[in-house]
């Protein structure tokens, strides 16, 4: 298997952390950004049927952001660059209600996170500028997005916002409400 697979990190049940095998020399590295047997064999068997790609510059926040009736699995990662990535779980019944799990995503680390449906998503970009890519299990449905706001005090995720920096956010993440 050519990946590590830590399984419910942060305590958050289905959150996953996957580091990718890298074989590097004088002349650079390969490895497998994703693979299904590898992913299969971790017992994580997802059909992805969209890639998403983003460009940001340092500040900008992104979420968080959720699909209400179409919710989808997504596997992240930095391909250019370090961003702080969340992910808030919004599901019904789940004993870690409203629980979230941060982690730093970076070009350097190669680490992936998989956020299972059901979950809010968002991002911030802490490198003068980053690229980020994600898979996703359904295909996004415009009319179905919804969010909560970022810095929801009853969530309250701990952004790494150093001294100084600017937050840059669209106007629809500005709008968005707390989940109470």
């Amino acid at each position: 298997m050519q990946i590590n697979v830590e399984k419910n990190v942060g305590g958050i049940e289905g959150l996953c952390v996957i580091t990718p095998a890298v074989h590097g020399d004088a002349r650079g590295y390969f490895m497998e950004t994703y693979n299904e047997n590898d992913m299969r064999e971790a017992g994580i068997d997802i059909k992805f049927v969209q890639d998403n790609q983003s460009a940001s510059t340092k500040g900008v926040l992104r979420g968080l952001h959720r699909q209400l009736n179409f919710p989808q699995t997504k596997l992240v990662r930095a391909i250019v660059g370090s961003v702080y990535d969340v992910a808030v779980d919004l599901r019904e019944g789940s004993e870690t209600y409203g629980k979230w799990y941060g982690i730093e995503l970076t070009a350097e680390n190669k680490k992936q996170f998989l956020i299972p449906k059901g979950f809010a998503h968002g991002f911030l970009v802490l490198s003068d500028y980053a690229e980020f890519c994600y898979k996703c299990d359904d295909f996004f449905h415009p009319n179905d997005e919804a969010g909560i706001a970022y810095n929801d005090p009853t969530i309250g995720v701990e952004w790494p916002i150093p001294e100084g920096m600017e937050l840059k956010l669209s106007d629809k993440d500005k709008a968005w409400k707390p989940l109470k």
